[in-house]
């Protein structure tokens, strides 16, 4: 009975990865190919499209706030989902809203929706990784970061090359952007039904602990610089690859 249980448990904790990894990865191409895509098609300018690849500096630099979402937490749904749920709710508003609008008419109300989109989706990427530390054992993870990622990898195709035929042959761009914040819902019902974590990470007493101690524990490692570098390179070309 126990070993069914514990089975039953895992396959649940899988469809949770596979669907909040689905909810981190749709938001991307919303912001960058598929955006960059209707404004070609509204007729901006090269100058003005080239300009919006820009919004997706928010994955860059969201290394900034994450000690804040590590330090501090919402008070429902616990240390993680909490946020989760806040990052998921404003994605599917932004996300419609940004339908509602029209490039050529509203390009600057776009812009500033757009770079929120981002925002909020780098952050869902934060409390996403958080959460599966906490809830995967050491030996689980690599298993757990697979499955996350195919549910990444899967949203990419909905909201890139889908979105795009669908926008193209049957809904127009308004009602593509629609679909698109209704399957953010997705990533709201896995968080509803994800399970708190059954050992407590302790949270950070202060900013500087936040900050500083996960930097030295890094860099206390051996080969550090040479993790960082293979990182570097590894992602070298997803950033050639959307150039």
């Amino acid at each position: 009975m126990m070993n069914n249980n514990l089975k039953s448990s895992k396959r649940r904790d899988t469809l949770i990865l596979l669907l909040l990894g689905f909810a981190s990865g749709l938001p991307l191409a919303l912001t960058s190919g598929t955006f960059q895509a209707w404004m070609t098609v509204a007729g901006l300018d090269l100058t003005t499209i080239g300009f919006f690849s820009l919004v997706g500096q928010a994955y860059v630099f969201k290394f900034l706030w994450s000690p804040l979402m590590d330090r501090y937490h919402l008070p429902f749904l616990g240390r993680r989902r909490g946020w989760l749920l806040l990052t998921q709710v404003a994605l599917v508003i932004l996300i419609f809203a940004i339908g509602c609008l029209n490039p050529q008419s509203d390009l600057w109300l776009m812009a500033g929706l757009a770079v929120l989109i981002a925002f909020f989706s780098a952050s869902q990427d934060i409390v996403f990784d958080a959460y599966k530390t906490d809830i995967l054992s050491a030996d689980q993870r690599g298993n757990g970061a697979a499955v996350s990622v195919l549910g990444y990898r899967i949203a990419m195709l909905v909201s890139g090359g889908l979105a795009l035929w669908i926008a193209h042959y049957y809904l127009g761009w308004r009602s593509t952007y629609w679909l698109m914040s209704a399957l953010m819902i997705i990533g709201i019902i896995a968080t509803l039904n994800a399970r708190e974590p059954t050992t407590e990470i302790p949270t950070p007493r202060t900013i500087e602990q936040a900050i500083l101690e996960p930097l030295k524990d890094f860099f206390g490692r051996n080969n550090a610089w040479l993790i960082l570098l293979l990182i570097v390179l590894y992602k070298m070309g997803d950033a050639f690859a959307v150039a």
